[in-house]
């Protein structure tokens, strides 16, 4: 009371001098509550509330309102903001109090009773051609002569106190974004004690730059290059749906594709009002996003994934120091995650050295008398019909198709072509069938088909002739075909997952696990001495064959072809443009499964001995499976698996829908597809027989086994037909 009376009797500059002193070793928000005591005692208003202007990120701040402190700062843009008009006219302006931002609103309402008005007070900077803040004052009493007075009180207060307030601001700014250092400081340390596990790494790296900027979720893409999406396993924050293993989004596509291919940070404040929003997530996920910071993270060689943070807790948006922070911590997620990557490939290279014992112990070298033996042959190898669709290259005696694979060779003309070595060529056949093991299905005989079929359609369809390949393209896919199921376990991608194998901790992270392990032997057996089929590329030829060896094996994932189909069919339709090197990719991938599936296009007696062995195969599976306390899928299941419904399933849903799109684009196979819909209706008549047999205490593979089940089926068949066929006769007449 006794200074108050003092700074009654003093003049105004002596008053403002002494607020000075009193500002003096306060922190920045004890400085505002100063300057807003003073603003509201000198002219008797309400409420007084500072809010400097960030010119960098166009945004006005509060941190104090009247003498409260606020837990958390108020930050609002300038763009249509009322309390930014004043500075827009360079005069006071006096507003309706329901005008302003409701946040800001009820703060000022539980602080006293509401006013009906507030009027603002643009400051400008004495020595910069901005304005530095505006001084907002909360009152009912807005006549024209208190406007004049209140605004020469507080342009008298901040010509001294301004540059003290936003030096106090500055360093209040800079104290934040060093005690952010710190963290992040803090964090790279934790991030290095997650790099031996590459989830939990992805998931600690999302927890930490959730908390660093106060973000209610952040989404971790990473590029998949080989299908050029961004792949986000674990969205941090909310639950997905159990359905959902994964998000992807195609690499050009939304507010994280834009990201990865400009390289560029994304600050959003209003996520549904911007165009590059993707509202795919949401409508999975059933969260709502407000507003985005998206910001890339790299490695030594580019952009390895996206960060995409949302809603910020704290704040309307995020500011210019959530975006520093995120550009910062960018860099140390990169760098885990190189350093990560490196760490699992030491262990993989482990991994890899303890496979090749194991591989090595399995398959013995193949000597060389056996190499000149294939050479020497006398065998002629003019079976009839060898080069025809019917052809069933399961007949070729066993002993003679690795003579046979280099006839394939001959008759394309590949071994002239290349200039390749008689030998090199036949001991690389004759490693590549070691390699195979003795599955019931996935073995050399399976290989040998695979080869066949992809001979036929170069030969027939005239794939190399009519510019549909190269050279170099059709030695690939032959090989590529021969090799791709190389060393196959006769268990699939989901058993080695599931029971953590060997080749699971090596490949899994990347997906298709089998299809990777067929590429790596395949390229180790190239590698072989005397092996190298490719020995006469260039480095350039060299380079193209690997990457299209890689490609076309791992298109053998049927998962890999479910995702690609519908754009093989868009292909086809749109007609086939073998200029376009995406189109050219999808048509080498539809080539590859064509071929892995031909086995069903050969009549049913055939198919049906192929389904046998592929059934013995997915048996033995579950069989496995069950003995590890496992529940295999209906299929694998030799307890309840219909095997003519799966048969019937398969060929109706993938098989004939693939033949159908290169009847499209070849006609001349068009009869290969009249072949799958006959054995379609075949297996569909034996539903009812199976069943039957069923009933009878047998099980799916006796079943099949059992020659009197093939003779009902076809004699069934055949009746239902000849009764058609005289139906149609008698509808004629």
């Amino acid at each position: 009371m006794k200074m108050s009376s003092v700074r009654l009797n003093v003049s105004n500059g002596e008053r403002i001098l002494l607020l000075l002193e009193e500002l003096c070793d306060l922190s920045y928000p004890q400085v505002q509550q100063k300057l807003n005591k003073y603003i509201q005692t000198e002219t008797n208003t309400q409420i007084s509330l500072l809010a400097p202007i960030l010119i960098q990120s166009e945004e006005m701040v509060i941190h104090v309102i009247g003498e409260n402190i606020l837990d958390r700062e108020l930050r609002f843009p300038v763009l249509n903001n009322v309390l930014y008009k004043s500075v827009q006219n360079k005069e006071p302006i006096v507003m309706d109090i329901t005008m302003l931002d409701e946040e800001l609103l009820r703060h000022l309402q539980s602080i006293c009773p509401m006013s009906n008005s507030f009027l603002t007070i643009p400051v400008q900077h004495p020595k910069q051609s901005h304005t530095a803040l505006v001084v907002s004052l909360v009152d009912n009493d807005n006549t024209n002569k208190n406007i004049q007075r209140c605004t020469e009180v507080v342009q008298e207060c901040f010509r001294f106190c301004l540059g003290f307030l936003l030096n106090s601001f500055t360093c209040y700014e800079e104290t934040r974004l060093k005690h952010q250092c710190q963290k992040l400081l803090a964090v790279s340390r934790k991030l290095f004690t997650h790099l031996g596990d590459f989830s939990d790494l992805l998931r600690e790296i999302m927890v930490e730059v959730r908390n660093l900027t106060n973000a209610e979720r952040c989404s971790l893409f990473l590029l998949d290059p080989d299908q050029q999406d961004l792949v986000a396993k674990v969205f941090d924050g909310i639950a997905m749906k159990e359905s959902v293993k994964e998000m992807r989004i195609p690499i050009g596509q939304g507010i994280a594709g834009h990201v990865a291919t400009s390289g560029n940070l994304l600050n959003i404040r209003n996520a549904y009002e911007h165009p590059l929003f993707y509202r795919g997530i949401d409508e999975v996920t059933g969260f709502r996003t407000r507003n985005i910071l998206c910001f890339p993270i790299r490695d030594e060689n580019g952009i390895i994934g996206v960060a995409q943070l949302c809603n910020k807790k704290d704040g309307l948006y995020f500011d210019v120091f959530d975006e520093e922070v995120a550009t910062a911590f960018s860099i140390y997620c990169g760098i885990s995650i190189m350093h990560s990557i490196v760490y699992k490939k030491m262990q993989d290279a482990q991994a890899r050295n303890k496979l090749s014992n194991e591989v090595m112990m399995y398959h013995m070298k193949v000597e060389e008398d056996v190499v000149q033996a294939l050479l020497n042959c006398k065998d002629e190898h003019n079976l009839k019909d060898f080069d025809k669709f019917q052809f069933t290259p399961r007949s070729v005696p066993y002993k003679h198709m690795p003579c046979y694979t280099i006839k394939m060779f001959n008759d394309l003309g590949l071994i002239k072509y290349w200039k390749m070595k008689l030998s090199t060529l036949a001991r690389f056949i004759l490693y590549v069938k070691k390699g195979y093991r003795d599955a019931p299905y996935h073995n050399w005989m399976h290989a040998f088909s695979v080869a066949h079929f992809a001979y036929l359609l170069m030969k027939n369809l005239h794939l190399i002739t009519e510019n549909y390949m190269t050279h170099l393209q059709a030695l690939v896919f032959l090989v590529s075909c021969l090799c791709h199921d190389v060393d196959h376990r006769g268990t699939n991608n989901s058993f080695q997952t599931k029971c953590s194998t060997v080749l699971a901790s090596l490949y899994s992270s990347e997906g298709s696990v089998m299809e990777r392990h067929h590429l790596a032997q395949t390229m180790c057996i190239l590698n072989t001495e005397g092996c190298n089929i490719f020995e006469n590329f260039n480095s350039e030829e060299y380079s193209e064959a690997l990457d299209l060896l890689r490609s076309n094996i791992l298109a053998t994932d049927l998962a890999s072809h479910f995702r690609t189909v519908e754009k093989q069919t868009e292909m086809v339709r749109n007609k086939y443009d073998r200029n376009d090197c995406k189109q050219r990719k999808l048509f080498f991938d539809m080539l590859m499964t064509c071929c892995d599936l031909s086995d069903q296009t050969k009549h049913w007696k055939v198919s049906k001995k192929t389904a046998e062995q592929i059934y013995d195969e997915f048996f033995s599976q579950g069989d496995l499976e069950k003995s590890m306390g496992s529940s295999p899928i209906e299929m694998m299941d030799r307890e309840r698996a219909s095997i003519p419904d799966l048969q019937v399933q398969f060929i109706t849903n993938i098989v004939i829908p693939l033949f159908i799109n290169l009847s499209t684009l070849f006609p001349m196979v068009h009869p290969l597809v009249d072949v799958l819909k006959e054995n379609r209706d075949l297996w569909e008549v034996s539903k009812a027989i199976f069943q039957r047999y069923t009933k009878t205490g047998m099980k799916g593979i006796d079943i099949l086994l059992d020659p009197t089940f093939e003779e009902e089926v076809l004699q069934i068949y055949t009746q239902s037909n000849n009764d058609l066929s005289k139906n149609s006769t008698v509808e004629s007449k």
